[in-house]
């Protein structure tokens, strides 16, 4: 009886991200599972993702009194207790009851930044009432009725988030197999609570809303448009390329993160680590650069801010998390990568984040 205990103990120690997503994969539901999982058409965006790290070699300084490690970082004038925030995914509501709530409430325990998604499961004000003192963020999708984004554009002015991230990699939904073999099952059961009561009047067959609902004619004057709304630093999502960097600077946004959906949009685009640079140079530190994309473990965390990277997103990881264990769940996932990561930086001879750079790097393609 008690090697049958001891087993068991051994078998629930979740010591890796790796481990979290076997956990998720054998507990929810396949369409679910293949939902969060899929990436468009062929999968070689999303798997690109995570192995073009394996091929960023570290270069790491010795003697340098170790004794001292400072994880902290400035993210548009916020201080995070190390750089790795939560990326706007959807649907947290599908990985466990308390959806969006507990992401909310992790990152605020952590103290690190969350991305709200426009298509959470729980409303822009359920989130904030559920951790009101957190580091917030908000993402949106411009959608064609636009009262309705203006709207949410001021309700979270209103709520105190503190940027607005803006999705520009989705004029049209790229193409998810599964989901399409699955027909879309995971639909019956979502509620997206920012749209309650918006569309009323028409079918709303796509996650609460009509279908085709997001804009594609969204440009680059949208921009301007959103500055007219909102005080808040705008952060572009979805840049992969120096010239579209060079006119988010001119454009006066505060920020970019690059990203390619998690491989979820468009199929053969650069793996995100791999746009870093070209994207990092192009600003010339006038605005900051995140990104998001294939972060599993801390020497990637590592590797992306010697790249130039102020600070990275996970996006899968995080329902990884909520599906073992809710909020305490999300809470191991980001202590995980903390921990990884103040030992990365150790092992590299750095005690702070202002001593990473590209000198820690050697990467075939730079």
């Amino acid at each position: 009886m008690v090697l049958k205990v001891l087993s068991l103990c051994f078998e629930m120690t979740l010591v890796c991200l790796s481990d979290f997503e076997a956990y998720a994969k054998k507990h929810l539901p396949k369409p679910i599972w293949d939902y969060f999982a899929a990436g468009a058409d062929e999968c070689y965006t999303r798997d690109d993702n995570l192995m073009e790290y394996k091929r960023i070699y570290l270069r790491p300084r010795v003697l340098r009194d170790m004794s001292t490690i400072d994880p902290r970082t400035m993210i548009l004038g916020s201080e995070v207790d190390f750089p790795v925030g939560i990326a706007p995914t959807g649907f947290h509501g599908l990985a466990c009851p308390d959806g969006e709530q507990s992401t909310a409430q992790a990152a605020e325990a952590m103290n690190t930044c969350y991305i709200a998604s426009t298509y959470s499961t729980f409303s822009v004000e359920e989130i904030v009432a559920a951790a009101p003192t957190g580091l917030r963020w908000f993402q949106l999708y411009l959608h064609r009725n636009r009262t309705f984004s203006e709207q949410l554009v001021r309700r979270v002015n209103a709520l105190g988030f503190h940027a607005l991230v803006l999705t520009v990699d989705v004029p049209y939904t790229g193409k998810r197999r599964n989901d399409i073999r699955n027909n879309y099952e995971f639909l019956k059961s979502i509620q997206v609570k920012n749209f309650k009561g918006a569309f009323e009047d028409e079918d709303q067959t796509e996650y609460g809303l009509p279908p085709g609902s997001i804009d594609p004619s969204i440009n680059w004057n949208d921009i301007t448009w959103l500055q007219s709304l909102t005080q808040l630093p705008i952060v572009i999502k979805g840049i992969l390329t120096k010239e579209d960097a060079e006119l988010a600077v001119r454009h006066g946004v505060q920020g970019i993160i690059v990203s390619n959906h998690g491989g979820r949009q468009l199929d053969g685009v650069l793996p995100t680590i791999a746009a870093l640079v070209e994207v990092t140079t192009a600003v010339q530190g006038k605005i900051e650069v995140y990104l998001d994309g294939g972060i599993r473990t801390g020497n990637d965390v590592l590797k992306a801010l010697a790249l130039g990277a102020k600070c990275v997103f996970i996006g899968r990881p995080t329902v990884w998390g909520l599906a073992y264990k809710g909020k305490e769940g999300l809470q191991e996932v980001l202590k995980i990568l903390k921990d990884e990561f103040c030992l990365s930086m150790a092992l590299t001879g750095c005690k702070n984040v202002p001593e990473i750079g590209r000198h820690l790097v050697q990467y075939s393609k730079l």
